[in-house]
């Protein structure tokens, strides 16, 4: 175990206000049970996680499935913990405030957002998902945006501001539950097959019994205790399982095929 407290950061998919609204009280059940202090620090995008699990200035990360590749690719070592029950079984929603619009060939023409470039959920799989239906976004959209997060691209389509974009599944729930987003304005019009997505990474120097310990606070969260409950409520996970970094070979496969990894 380090002498310094434990630096964990979760990827920029949401605003950073909300960030530390779903992990502040996550921190603490890990000091608990760590013994040790555990520092969140949200990042302004997520080549900056990357490259910091690579140099060893962070210990863990919450990434999504892509943000791991590329880690595992540049680090060769870092380490998947756990997982959501549901990143297992993961999808994206494509949304729209125009009424007419029921498929995605429904878009020819039309303006499109994405979340960052580098979101498995808003970019990576729904292009992957496109392309095998022979829809290259950038010929078959009139504009292609990038919001930089899954909460701006429901801003923006609900704005006007694109006819329509993807997200991943579980902020768009979020969204709802929590009426920040009008549904008799905006629309799920499809939903991609399912991918393994989001987890909590280690760096591949950290200390394995570290390791073990942050692993097994996760799958201990019990959603019978109402205290550890609220914790999963704000990850938006009925339990947390354990991944491997075979799970993610498919994404590795998609960022080829869309020629996001050199």
């Amino acid at each position: 175990m380090r002498p310094t407290p434990c630096a964990s950061r979760p990827i920029p998919d949401e605003a950073p206000t909300e960030l530390l609204r779903k992990f502040k009280p996550l921190g603490a059940y890990l000091e608990q049970r760590l013994g040790m202090k555990v520092e969140f620090v949200p990042v302004a995008d997520y080549p900056a996680v990357v490259e910091a699990l690579a140099t060893d200035r962070l210990d863990m990360a919450w990434l999504g499935g892509f943000t791991f590749v590329q880690v595992d690719l540049k680090t060769g070592n870092a380490v998947p913990l756990v997982q959501r029950e549901q990143d297992a079984k993961f999808t994206s929603k494509f949304i729209t405030s125009d009424p007419d619009v029921k498929t995605l060939a429904d878009l020819k023409g039309k303006t499109f957002a994405f979340g960052s470039v580098s979101s498995t959920s808003g970019s990576l799989m729904p292009r992957y998902f496109m392309l095998k239906e022979n829809i290259k976004p950038e010929t078959f959209f009139s504009r292609v945006a990038y919001s930089g997060a899954h909460d701006a691209t429901a801003a923006w389509v609900q704005a006007g501001k694109v006819d329509a974009g993807v997200l991943n599944a579980s902020v768009w729930d979020k969204l709802v539950a929590s009426g920040k987003v009008d549904t008799s304005k905006v629309h799920v019009f499809e939903t991609t097959p399912t991918y393994f997505d989001y987890n909590w990474t280690v760096r591949g120097s950290l200390d394995p019994a570290l390791a073990a310990k942050i692993k097994q606070a996760f799958l201990d969260l019990d959603p019978a205790n109402p205290e550890q409950k609220a914790i999963l409520d704000l990850q938006a996970a009925s339990r947390f399982i354990e991944t491997k970094p075979e799970n993610y070979k498919g994404i590795e496969e998609a960022a080829r095929a869309a020629d996001l990894l050199k």
